[in-house]
């Protein structure tokens, strides 16, 4: 019997030009290169240039995603976008970048659960393809995360950047068995008794400004191994694999102590994790497709292998997602 799946076609990314390293940082805040490397092990962020908007750098990650595919924007009747720093408060900033392809069907909006967006947003379109209400979705992380920071706060303003990521998810069908390609499984959670250990101190209702991202880091890294090693033992246990089946662990670039924190928790080697927060640092909803379009464009993720995503962030919230590529 074949039931649905929503295999991924394409991926594509984006960074921004504009490069700022450790020492750049160290010029106007009280911090230096060695301090943030041996906490965070970032090394180097994006920020986008005056005037480049979110939406901007998702069209960029969108394009080359559908380039990757062998897809016309056309073929897209549904587009799942996850910003947390939105061009505006509304309209969404997927229907700018339906626009901005030239696609004038199907539907756009935007999802917000932080850093876990994109895993959320796959989901999302997972279930929409498998209900057969669409046939191709455009699923996009994409931030502009600079323009939140506080450059007074050191803790915060080191892990930040910008950038987008996207992947073309299709319907397809597969034989229900775990070696179908295609998303197996997603499972999302959220526990709002912690947002005042990570969240934004403004907002349209509340100040009507944009705020600051505040942060209390021991909190939010003591949750995040915990939460984010659960979330990867239900889906196992979903699919009946064990962690040796894993090929490729793709998580949310947040830390590279959350992330070697994580994986020898749940018992992987780390040579099977995709590690790209050095090179962008914390992208927030951005940083798994990211990740993922490095590991495929460089030749580690190939068709069959099986791949783990990963994310936790305000909220907070947290999920995976195990996709056969």
């Amino acid at each position: 019997m074949s039931i649905p799946r929503s295999v991924v076609a394409g991926v594509g990314s984006y960074l921004p030009a504009r490069v700022v390293t450790n020492d750049d940082l160290a010029k106007f805040v009280d911090t230096s290169d060695e301090w943030i490397v041996e906490r965070s092990g970032i090394r180097q962020r994006h920020f986008a240039a005056d005037g480049e908007l979110t939406s901007d750098m998702a069209l960029k990650a969108a394009e080359a995603a559908l380039v990757h595919a062998q897809m016309d924007a056309q073929d897209i009747d549904l587009i799942v976008m996850a910003p947390t720093t939105p061009d505006n408060t509304f309209p969404a900033s997927a229907t700018t970048v339906q626009a901005a392809l030239g696609i004038h069907h199907g539907a756009a909006f935007d999802i917000q659960a932080v850093c876990s967006g994109f895993v959320y947003a796959v989901s999302i379109a997972d279930n929409f393809l498998k209900a057969g209400q669409f046939k191709n979705a455009l699923v996009i992380g994409a931030e502009t995360f600079s323009r939140l920071l506080d450059f007074e706060d050191r803790t915060t303003c080191v892990l930040f950047g910008d950038g987008a990521g996207a992947i073309v998810l299709s319907a397809s069908e597969g034989e229900g068995g775990v070696a179908d390609r295609g998303v197996l499984t997603a499972h999302l959670h959220s526990d709002g008794r912690h947002k005042e250990k990570l969240y934004v101190d403004g907002g349209p209702s509340s100040t009507q400004s944009v705020g600051h991202v505040r942060m209390i880091g021991r909190d939010v890294f003591r949750h995040a191994v915990v939460n984010i090693a659960d979330v990867i033992n239900e889906a196992l246990e979903a699919t009946g694999l064990t962690i040796a089946d894993i090929n490729w662990f793709v998580p949310h670039q947040a830390n590279k102590r959350i992330l070697d924190g994580t994986a020898k928790r749940i018992g992987l080697p780390e040579e099977k994790v995709v590690m790209t927060v050095g090179e962008h640092g914390n992208t927030s909803a951005a940083s798994v497709p990211l990740a993922l379009d490095k590991a495929v464009k460089d030749g580690r993720i190939k068709r069959g292998d099986l791949v783990l995503l990963e994310a936790m962030g305000g909220g907070f919230t947290w999920g995976s997602a195990l996709i056969r590529w």
